[in-house]
């Protein structure tokens, strides 16, 4: 058996985030080829956290600034080690590569942090996501991050492309691995709730994403009333974990406009629902929601952001649209259409069983680990920014480090 340790930013969430449903799946993938697995993590578990024992995983908690986690790997000694998000290379990618100078260093980038805060931060300017915006100091400090890991797992090819052709990253160091899917045949299809026996619209989303408590604020003065005053009857929905007492004051019984909070599951919310709604307007990476409304076979009406890099060329799972007029209105026409609604369902699942093949992008993610394994030492001397940038890191970072665990000890 090899052996995979994984430093998580958090403890896996799956019922509450799209990144604990990713690493969930990278787990499964790496357990099915053979590979023993740890996860430590600095945070504290929540009443969300996943019980990563039921999948024979050792857990562990460990402290920032703490030369006990160098003790810890060294008797582990793992193959491979993957940072979930950029923050945890940051914070033990010198002790790693220190103590275990052979163990392959892998980062889950999730989405980029950069990308979403420079979108961010052109939203709340009123302007033009620029290069100016985009280059920015998390920007340096993920794409450093980038360089000193082995490889960075891409969840976007809108992502991909970026870090390619903008920033000139090599390929060496990047694999495209979107969410790991299963098919969906005809009997998982054929078993879906009807058009008929669903009502109601539906959103979703942890309310801790900044992208999704602006989806929902946007929702509530720009769309719903125009939604509502076609479709008086239908509700809005609205699910996700930690509803702060701010959520709360937008749910209205009147208008319709309702907040439910956490989800306990989310097949049941998605299959009672008819359409599932989200204006994005800012984000990176794949959308959770947005593909488990395809999972759950409801159709959708997104912002270009929503759908980025979702669907390659095949048809949406229901209408993109930007401005708030037309998005309404797609979506009171999806809601009143029985086989229009039909057609997006169906494009749905083709997207799923085209662009999310679990077998197919976990097997290209396996090789091209096991060709790094193989090239090891070739591939570490291609990558000399890398090796410049972990040098550097070693004379800062780690001397930082170890005064911070000596004034600790005082």
């Amino acid at each position: 058996m090899k052996n995979l340790l994984i430093i998580g930013f958090v403890w896996p969430e799956p019922t509450t985030t799209a990144a604990g449903s990713r690493i969930i799946q990278l787990i499964e993938l790496f357990q099915k080829n053979n590979y023993n697995i740890t996860f430590v993590c600095t945070a504290s578990k929540t009443l969300n956290s996943f019980h990563l024992e039921t999948l024979n995983i050792s857990t562990f908690e460990i402290q920032l600034n703490n030369s006990n986690f160098d003790n810890f790997i060294r008797n582990l000694n793992p193959d491979l080690v993957l940072f979930d998000r950029f923050l945890t290379e940051e914070q033990f990618g010198w002790r790693v590569a220190e103590t275990c100078p052979e163990a392959i260093r892998i980062l889950d980038s999730e989405d980029l942090h950069f990308l979403r805060n420079a979108r961010q931060n052109a939203f709340k300017n009123n302007e033009e996501l620029s290069q100016k915006l985009l280059i920015n100091d998390i920007t340096k400090r993920e794409l450093a991050s980038i360089y000193r890991s082995d490889l960075t797992l891409i969840i976007s090819k809108y992502e991909l492309k970026l870090l390619k052709n903008t920033f000139k990253i090599d390929s060496s160091l990047l694999q495209y691995v979107p969410f790991l899917l299963e098919t969906i045949n005809k009997e998982v299809f054929n078993s879906l709730p009807t058009f008929q026996e669903r009502k109601h619209f539906m959103t979703i989303g942890n309310f801790k994403h900044e992208p999704n408590w602006n989806s929902v604020q946007y929702l509530k003065t720009k769309i719903w009333p125009l939604i509502q005053q076609q479709l008086p009857n239908a509700k809005m929905l609205i699910y996700g974990a930690y509803a702060t007492e701010k959520v709360q004051q937008l749910h209205n019984k009147k208008e319709g406009f309702l907040i439910k909070g956490w989800a306990e599951s989310t097949h049941k919310v998605y299959t009672k629902s008819r359409i599932c709604l989200a204006p994005l307007q800012f984000g990176a990476g794949i959308k959770g929601k947005l593909i488990d409304a395809m999972k759950f076979g409801t159709p959708s009406v997104t912002t270009s952001i929503g759908a980025e890099a979702m669907h390659k060329n095949l048809p949406w799972n229901g209408f993109i649209e930007n401005n708030p007029l037309k998005f309404a209105a797609r979506a009171i026409e999806l809601y009143s259409n029985q086989k229009l609604w039909e057609t997006a369902q169906q494009n749905g699942t083709e997207i799923i069983n085209k662009c999310y093949s679990k077998e197919k992008y976990g097997k290209k993610l396996i090789k091209k680990v096991e060709l790094i394994k193989k090239n090891y030492t070739k591939h570490k001397l291609n990558n000399i920014t890398g090796a410049l940038l972990m040098h550097h890191t070693l004379k800062s970072t780690k001397y930082m480090s170890k005064w911070i665990e000596e004034k600790n000890k005082k």
